[in-house]
């Protein structure tokens, strides 16, 4: 099993905070460190400042030295993918190589309001993220005269230069709550699949689901990446979870009990004592998954970054472990 961190990077974190903690994310082991593209401001209190994603990706690029870098996930309606595909290239120039891109339809429909961003229909948004996904990867194929004609994006006789340092490309992520379309998207267009808010038993059902469409696609299921994202909040004893759960209580604007919001999550959460977490690692690796990202609501608690960094080597260290 491997090990990603990722922040919510629109809880008011600025590009000093993200250089803290990507530091210490690398201290830790952690194998990437990714970040949300979101630019309004939630949980937790309206009107924090927000960053803009992959600006921050390109200086975490220059000041981190071995740690992946991604974005979980870039709605579609943001950015057109022709610039889009240069951003991210230019980026994992930036990196030597260690940079992933996560697309997805997008949700957030007051972010798009608040910034004049159209924001159409689900359905016209999955036609989008499927067109943008095909784009991306054909100018990053390098296929010299490649074209494209979409209902939403065209391209013809392309010549793209540089191409990207990660060869074959740099590597495209879809994220799921398991739905067949989205595993779909993934079997045919992307090189990880990342799936949210699913229990053991869910992910076992997905991937068994992406293992299909795999095949179905012509394509050998072992060359898509499979991770599973889960909220965090640990302590190492009882007092230091207690003090931490209750601060995600208050985040999330919570209106039940620290132990009420507890049983509702801990099936797709790790809670608790960190050092209890081992049994929830060895049911995901055991429905498929290869990579846990641990999904992080306190962001300026750097000292738990450091405690779910020593959970995961403990995990990694054990005798006949993963």
């Amino acid at each position: 099993m491997r090990f990603a961190l990722m922040l919510e990077s629109q809880q008011g974190l600025s590009y000093g905070d993200h250089v803290a903690i990507a530091r210490r994310a690398e201290a830790n082991g952690f194998e990437t460190l990714l970040r949300s593209d979101h630019f309004q401001s939630f949980p937790g209190p309206a009107g924090r400042p927000t960053t803009d994603a992959w600006t921050i990706m390109a200086g975490l690029a220059r000041d981190t030295d071995r740690i992946g870098l991604g974005v979980l996930v870039s709605p579609v309606t943001f950015r057109h993918p022709g610039v889009f595909a240069k951003v991210v290239t230019t980026v994992d120039e930036m990196s030597g190589g260690r940079v992933e891109l996560g697309l997805g339809a997008g949700w957030h429909v007051d972010e798009h309001r608040r910034h004049g961003l159209k924001f159409p229909e689900l359905e016209t948004r999955l036609q989008m993220l499927e067109e943008q996904l095909q784009v991306v990867a054909g100018l990053w194929s390098g296929v010299r005269g490649w074209s494209f004609e979409g209902a939403h994006y065209q391209v013809r006789d392309a010549w793209y230069a540089p191409l990207t340092i990660q060869r074959p490309r740099i590597p495209l992520i879809v994220g799921s709550q398991g739905k067949p379309r989205a595993i779909r998207l993934a079997a045919r267009y992307a090189d990880h699949l990342n799936l949210y808010y699913c229990t053991p038993q869910m992910a076992l059902a997905a991937f068994e689901l992406l293992d299909r469409e795999c095949r179905a696609a012509g394509r050998d299921p072992a060359g898509v990446t499979r991770s599973v994202l889960l909220g965090t909040v640990v302590g190492r004893d009882a007092r230091e979870a207690a003090r931490r759960r209750e601060q995600i209580v208050e985040t999330f604007e919570y209106g039940g009990s620290p132990e009420q919001w507890q049983r509702e999550n801990e099936m797709v959460w790790i809670t608790g004592l960190a050092a209890d977490a081992g049994h929830v690692f060895g049911a995901y690796a055991d429905a498929g998954a290869e990579l846990i990202v641990f999904q992080d609501f306190l962001p300026d608690d750097l000292e738990m970054v450091d405690l779910i960094g020593e959970m995961a080597r403990a995990w990694s260290a054990r005798p006949g472990g993963l």
